[in-house]
């Protein structure tokens, strides 16, 4: 998978705005359901941004983590409208991408997809470009597993990645994709997409 190109899918893909304030596409291609998640561009993206206490989550008899309490209120709002694909017994892969905000959502979008789809665990991926950290404390092995096949993937010097800070307890989760150069951009602009996408696309032609 040219993860260049999933990235630059998630920028032009015409999303659907919930009333809470989220926003997603479905795309089916054959067996492959794709969920993806949009950047902050509202009000209430931000409030959840910035809501970040951790808050226990987890379903009834299921192991207990922690996470950005933003994000969950976020997600929890965002689940009734992919659950019915999520359980297509047709699919044969399901893949989670998300940006920015986005990417801090899709963390939690594919925990659910994996847990859900047991059949499909060998299967199911996930991309968080230019994601926050979402999980708060420490996991164990099993939890940790979960986010075996996800990847968030850091323009080195990017904010929005060592957000929130390490310190408050906060880490990533699943793989993490370095790319581009350390100080080559100031402050924010390092989460710009088309900064993202510049160092990616160079990472992939070194990668050929």
């Amino acid at each position: 998978m040219i993860l260049s190109s999933l990235f630059e899918e998630c920028l032009r893909t015409a999303y659907t705005h919930t009333e809470d304030g989220v926003d997603f596409a479905l795309k089916r291609r054959g067996g492959v359901l794709y969920i993806f998640l949009e950047d902050s561009d509202g009000a209430e993206d931000w409030q959840s941004n910035l809501d970040f206490p951790a808050k226990a989550y987890a379903r009834r008899g299921d192991t207990i983590f922690y996470a950005h309490r933003g994000f969950l209120k976020a997600w929890e709002s965002l689940l009734p409208h992919v659950e019915g694909a999520v359980y297509d017994g047709s699919l044969k892969s399901i893949v989670t991408v998300g940006y920015s905000h986005g990417g801090g959502l899709a963390v939690l979008c594919h925990e659910y997809v994996w847990h859900e789809r047991e059949d499909l665990r060998e299967s199911i991926l996930g991309y968080g470009f230019g994601a926050p950290r979402v999980l708060w404390g420490l996991l164990s092995p099993s939890l940790k597993k979960r986010w075996a096949r996800f990847t968030v993937v850091r323009n080195i010097d990017d904010p929005v990645t060592h957000l929130p800070p390490a310190f408050l307890g906060y880490s990533h989760v699943g793989q993490l994709l370095e790319i581009g150069e350390k100080g080559k951009y100031p402050s924010v602009n390092a989460h710009r997409p088309e900064s993202i996408l510049t160092e990616l696309k160079k990472y992939e032609a070194r990668q050929s």
